[in-house]
């Protein structure tokens, strides 16, 4: 992998755990790195699970289903987090 290559990868998971962590309802107490970290395995787990179900990746452009499998991931995976840390807020 190259240089452009991993500086792509960490602004598709940045961005790409922010857009998860965006999508969960209420306040989760994780750090902007922990996110990034989600965003960054959401971002890589995304592009196998639509190689897997057929998505096509070579589309010119923003393939968005892929990014929409990215995203879901994400949201998952700073749910998980948030839970397992136990500092996320609780339902009234």
């Amino acid at each position: 992998m190259t240089v452009t290559g991993i500086i792509t990868a960490l602004i598709v998971g940045l961005i790409v755990g922010a857009l998860g962590r965006l999508v969960i309802p209420g306040r989760q107490n994780i750090s902007i790195i922990v996110t990034m970290v989600v965003g960054v395995i959401a971002a890589l787990l995304g592009t196998v699970v639509a190689h897997a179900i057929g998505i096509s990746t070579d589309t010119p452009g923003v393939d968005w289903g892929e990014l929409l499998i990215q995203v879901l991931l994400a949201a998952v995976g700073v749910a998980l987090v948030a839970g397992i840390s136990g500092r996320g807020r609780r339902a009234l």
